[in-house]
């Protein structure tokens, strides 16, 4: 819930506090054991096509010279490529937990 509360300031807040407070709800019906497989799926198809459309702008950074720009703040303004390459590792890092979470419920 702390990574979707700080969505507020961010170039589009609405996307990333949804994308992020429904990792928290899935995260806290986990603890109690209760794991929706069809709400999973399609976290990860969401997930992987939102990705899938920031894959260019994080390949982008890769291929740069200076990457230790992705921790600059003011860099996002220059580059819009660094905020891309941001959201996509939040992405991939709610993919992990969504695999996770997957691999969980294989084992009930």
């Amino acid at each position: 819930m702390i990574f979707a509360f700080v969505q507020v300031d961010d170039p589009d807040p609405l996307i990333w506090i949804l994308i992020y407070g429904n990792m928290a709800v899935i995260s806290v019906l986990a603890m109690f054991r209760l794991r929706f497989k069809v709400w999973i799926l399609i976290s990860v198809i969401i997930y992987l096509v939102y990705a899938s459309i920031l894959v260019p702008g994080a390949y982008e950074w890769f291929q740069s010279p200076d990457r230790s720009l992705l921790f600059d703040d003011l860099a996002k303004m220059q580059f819009p490529y660094i905020e891309e390459t941001r959201e996509f590792l939040g992405l991939i890092i709610c993919l992990f937990v969504l695999i996770v979470q997957t691999i969980q419920i294989r084992k009930l």
